[in-house]
């Protein structure tokens, strides 16, 4: 029997492109992952998938089995946003603060697919960016705000968005790009180009850097593209988001290199005040970061509470 869970999985593996992306997307492990997918196939009698394919490639069977999933999970998404709705009402206010410049990639986005959703919520940006978005809340001067530090403060809660992996961004001549991974200590031995912001906004500096003592010399520009004009120039090295950078990586401009071994994670959260908590507005806009963002950002994962 087909269930809903199977559908979730199709569409994370459309959006993922691999079974061990899609796992974590679902929250399981490759195999339980792989369990499903078997079990599944051996109901409908074919193939999902065209095995060993890279990136993952759905047989014709699958292809028509994700668009009706997708179908399915939409109408029932739909269903519950007007449940919702009926229960307490559409009326509402959301002004968004963010903390950092990167955000606007995938804000933006997600922003025009809520106003769909919610149309009678008032929606607006706070200008400017804020080294601590989290304080507008406790003045009223937002209601939600983008942050890294998810740190414990009174009348506060955060609802997890995701993960984004932060790469070091380097010339490609640069002697550590030869280097499959770069350590805290590597970003001693050149400048660290960042943007305009107080250090403990930077998660490599607050999380990385800091706690390994490691000594920097810092050196800001305002706009992406200039941080990364500066970075091919060879004035200094930088760490950005996968998804901000991925055309210019594509293209040879600069090269990225993982942060650490394992590679290094940026999580995001939506701080709201408590008592906004548990607004059905509020939480569909929480999850429909995470949908658009998982469906056409590179670099990210689930962020678990």
């Amino acid at each position: 029997m087909i269930e809903i869970r199977h559908l979730k999985t199709l569409v994370a593996l459309s959006e993922a492109g691999s079974l061990t992306q899609a796992a974590e997307r679902v929250f399981l492990t490759q195999s339980a992952l792989s369990h499903q997918l078997k079990a599944l196939e051996d109901d409908i009698g074919g193939a999902l998938f065209v095995r060993k394919s890279a990136p993952l490639r759905f047989s014709p069977a699958g292809e028509r089995l994700l668009i009706a999933a997708r179908r399915v999970l939409e109408e029932m998404e739909a269903a519950q946003r007007d449940i919702a709705r009926l229960a307490a009402g559409a009326a509402g206010r959301l002004r968004i603060a963010v903390e950092c410049h990167s955000c606007f990639d995938w804000l933006m986005p997600a922003m025009d697919t809520f106003r769909g959703h919610w149309p009678e919520v008032e929606m607006d940006l706070v200008s400017g960016f804020h080294a601590d978005p989290v304080a507008l809340l406790k003045r009223d001067e937002a209601d939600l705000a983008i942050t890294s530090d998810p740190r414990a403060r009174r009348g506060v809660a955060y609802l997890p968005l995701f993960q984004t992996e932060m790469q070091a961004i380097l010339a490609r001549d640069h002697p550590l790009a030869a280097k499959a991974y770069l350590t805290a200590r590597d970003f001693s031995r050149d400048v660290l180009i960042t943007y305009p912001a107080p250090e403990e906004m930077f998660d490599l500096i607050r999380l990385v850097l800091k706690p390994a003592g490691i000594a920097f010399t810092r050196r800001t520009a305002e706009l992406t593209v200039a941080i990364l004009q500066l970075v091919a120039s060879r004035r200094g090295i930088a760490a950005l988001p996968v998804f901000g950078v991925e055309s210019y990586l594509a293209r040879g401009y600069v090269v990225g290199r993982p942060i650490g071994r394992q590679g290094f994670y940026s999580s995001l959260y939506a701080a709201v005040p408590e008592a906004l908590a548990d607004a059905a507005y509020v939480a569909d806009f929480a999850a429909t970061v995470r949908r658009t963002c998982f469906a056409h950002l590179s670099g990210i994962r689930p962020l678990v509470a």
